[in-house]
């Protein structure tokens, strides 16, 4: 049976540029996996895109498709690999420098790796205090540096070839702020532009120029950005899909996790303490107290979502979550995530849960910006625009599409990323019904 939603998408022909902003740990993870899986032929793991099955129709009729071969989605071997950094000069001396991945991995493919040239990005230091940009753009002015962007995605599109482009943000957590008036309209915004307002960040210029030069944007950080109301509007007037933010990986992704089955089970929750060590760049940038502030934000909004405390007062209303990042060098990008979880159930009597998750965050999130990456180009394709609420599945604090809030339960988010594919392709929604 064909569902009323069926989308006229239009086929991945040609090449699909990736551009990042930032080329650091995740970046440079992600592309190296591509390449190495083109190389191989071993699927990405991680990566639902290239590695899940998606059922279609009842049990019975014994449909199973992986959502590559269901979806149309672009080739693993029709990505080209292009971004900005304000630090590394190439992929391969990020993906040293990082240390994320082992020099046997890394040789067979160094070559690849060394071509993907970093573009002088777009860099101020009050957003990030703990970094010092080198490889930056000349132009001061905020107008100038948004044009400079726009000429660098057409350039790159015409040297390499490619018919579709898409931008994932892969650079570091900017500090702290608020929504201004500068954010209200897309007016008010080029205004600031070019009066150099300074609640502009760069990441809010990467999401203007991808924007006004047709790039579907995913944010990979908790920065303001893509949330804001004109770049909302201006994704809708383009005609171009955004989707944020922050990368759900590890400590975040336990929670999600975890949290959904608390909640099926109607066992309350007490207090939840997180902490982690992490000594990559994006540790030593969130070692500064304002970038840390962003990130918090991200990270406490989580709990408070899937639990409900409105609707389980007795079970939720009175919970102390804490979350704490502490830059330790000596880790690199092997964060540890301790989480001690204090429960209650029957007759109020407590439990405990600790969780100690040794992860190594880069890994983690490299999957998740391919993901991102070939679903955002099949929602243009699709004629879609504004936020994709579908793709909440892979982000921290995800934009809502409407007026109510994001739905941040994973299990639920997958549902929804699953059904949304199966509508997109003329299917049936799975409801897991007796009869399905």
């Amino acid at each position: 049976m064909v569902s009323a939603m069926t989308k006229n998408i239009a086929p991945a022909t040609g090449k699909l540029g990736v551009l990042t902003p930032g080329l650091g740990a995740v970046a440079s993870t992600f592309i190296a996996g591509v390449l190495s899986a083109r190389q191989t032929g071993v699927a990405p793991l991680g990566s639902v895109s290239q590695m899940a099955h998606i059922r279609l129709g009842t049990r019975r009729e014994g449909r199973n498709p992986l959502i590559k071969d269901f979806a149309p989605l672009a080739s693993l071997d029709d990505i080209v690999f292009g971004g900005w950094d304000p630090i590394s000069a190439n992929a391969l001396e990020a993906a040293r420098t990082c240390g994320v991945l082992e020099e046997k991995d890394l040789s067979p493919i160094a070559q690849e790796l060394e071509g993907v040239v970093a573009m002088d990005a777009v860099f101020d230091q009050k957003w990030v205090s703990r970094l010092e940009g080198t490889r930056v753009k000349s132009e001061t002015n905020k107008w100038d540096q948004a044009m400079a962007l726009m000429a660098d995605i057409e350039n790159f599109k015409v040297e390499n070839g490619c018919d579709r482009l898409v931008m994932v943000w892969c650079g570091s957590t900017e500090a702290f702020q608020e929504p201004s008036a500068v954010h209200e309209t897309v007016a008010a915004f080029e205004q600031g532009l070019k009066d150099n307002d300074d609640n502009i960040s760069p990441s809010q210029i990467y999401v203007y120029a991808a924007l006004q030069s047709d790039v579907p944007f995913a944010n990979g950080a908790p920065n303001l950005s893509t949330d804001l109301p004109c770049m909302q509007e201006l994704s809708h007037t383009r005609g171009v899909p955004i989707a944020g933010k922050d990368f759900k990986t590890g400590q975040t992704l336990m929670k999600t996790l975890l949290a959904p089955g608390l909640k099926a089970r109607m066992l309350g929750l007490r207090g939840w303490y997180s902490t982690n060590i992490l000594g990559n760049r994006d540790g030593e940038v969130l070692d500064a107290p304002e970038n840390f502030k962003t990130k918090e934000e991200s990270k406490l909004g989580v709990l408070h979502k899937i639990l409900e405390p409105d609707v389980y007062p007795e079970l939720y209303g009175n919970v102390d979550h804490v979350v704490r990042i502490n830059y330790y060098p000596p880790r690199g990008d092997n964060k540890e995530g301790w989480d001690a979880v204090d429960i209650f159930g029957w007759m109020g009597y407590p439990m405990q849960i600790k969780i100690d998750f040794l992860c190594r965050d880069s890994i983690l999130a490299a999957p998740i910006v391919l993901d991102l990456a070939l679903f955002m180009d099949l929602a243009h394709r699709a004629g879609e625009s504004g936020v994709q609420e579908w793709l909440s599945f892979y982000l921290k604090a995800p934009q809502a599409a409407g007026d109510n809030p994001a739905e941040q339960d994973l299990f639920i988010q997958q549902t929804k990323l699953k059904n949304t594919l199966r509508e997109w392709m003329g299917e049936l929604p799975v409801t897991h019904s007796e009869a399905g």
